[in-house]
C-alpha cells in the first residue's frame, strides 16, 4: 500500500489530514508516528510540527486490527510480538480486564521503544493508574509531560476501543503526576495573588484539559477572583480575572 507523510501542529491534526487525503476514517489507516509536535520558545518560535506516515490497511489488516497507532521505531526483535494487538477480546470489559489490557498495551509500546520498564497497576474506583518503573523517567516524561501524555492518550484510545467501561487510565512514572499537580497549585496561588494586587487579568497558556481543571479547582473558593477558559483545542487558555466589587 502506498504510504504518505503528513504534518500538523499536533498528531491529531496530521491524522485528520491523512483521513481527508485517503477519504477514510482513521480506523482504516495504518498510522506510524514519526515525530511529535513541539512548541517553540514561549510558544512563538522554534516549534516543530508533528509528522506521521499513513497508508490504507489491506483487507486482512482491517479485519484483524482496527487500530494501529504506535511510536516510530525499528522492527522489534525476533522474540518480540510482531504487532501490538489493540482490539478487545470481547465487547464487555470488567475492571480487571480493562486494567490488564491497558497494562499489556503500555508494555507493548514500551517494548517497541526498546525500553525494558516494568509496569505496575493501581486501581481506585474511578481510575486505573499504570506506574512505569525504571531509569527512563526523563525520556518518558518529556518536556512538560508531553511524552507521558502521548502514551496516556494512546493507551486510553486503545483500551477503550470497545466496551462500556469508561474508567480513566492514568500513565505515570516517578510520581510525575502528583509533582505536576503540586506545582500547578503553587502556580495558581502565586498568579492569583498577583491578580488581586494589580487588579489585572493574567492569561496562562499551553495547558491541557486536565491541567486547566487543576487550576480551576485550586482557585474555585477564592471569592476575589474568577477563572475562565477561552479558545479552542490546543490554543485553549485559562484567564484569571479579578472580581469587581459593587
Amino acid at each position: 500500500m502506498k504510504s504518505l507523510e503528513f504534518e500538523g501542529k499536533t498528531i491529531d491534526e496530521a491524522i485528520e489530514k491523512a483521513c481527508h487525503e485517503f477519504q477514510v476514517s482513521r480506523e482504516k489507516l495504518n498510522i506510524e508516528i514519526i515525530s511529535e509536535g513541539t512548541t517553540g520558545f514561549l510558544g512563538l518560535v522554534g516549534g516543530k510540527k508533528a509528522k506521521i506516515k499513513a497508508c490504507l490497511m489491506s483487507l486482512d489488516e482491517a479485519l484483524a486490527t482496527p487500530l494501529k497507532e504506535h511510536f516510530h521505531s525499528e522492527q522489534p526483535p525476533a522474540d518480540s510480538p510482531a504487532e501490538i494487538s489493540l482490539s478487545p477480546p470481547c465487547s464487555q470489559e470488567t475492571d480487571e480486564n480493562l486494567a490488564g489490557r491497558a497494562k499489556r498495551i503500555l508494555e507493548g509500546i514500551l517494548s517497541r521503544m526498546h525500553l525494558n520498564c516494568p509496569v505496575n497497576i493501581v486501581e481506585i474506583p474511578d481510575k486505573v493508574i499504570l506506574n512505569i518503573e525504571g531509569d527512563e523517567g526523563g525520556l518518558l516524561i518529556g518536556k512538560g509531560g508531553q511524552n507521558l501524555d502521548a502514551l496516556q492518550y494512546i493507551v486510553n484510545k486503545a483500551a477503550h476501543k470497545s466496551g462500556n467501561n469508561r474508567k480513566v487510565i492514568i500513565v505515570d512514572t516517578e510520581s510525575y503526576r502528583k509533582r505536576r499537580e503540586e506545582s500547578l497549585i503553587a502556580l495558581a496561588s502565586k498568579i492569583s495573588e498577583k491578580v488581586k494586587k494589580t487588579k489585572k487579568a493574567v492569561v496562562l497558556n499551553h495547558l491541557n484539559a486536565h491541567n486547566r481543571r487543576i487550576i480551576h479547582m485550586a482557585l474555585q473558593n477564592d471569592a476575589s477572583i474568577t477563572t475562565k477558559s477561552r479558545g479552542e483545542g490546543e490554543y485553549r487558555k485559562i484567564i484569571i480575572v479579578p472580581v469587581k466589587k459593587e
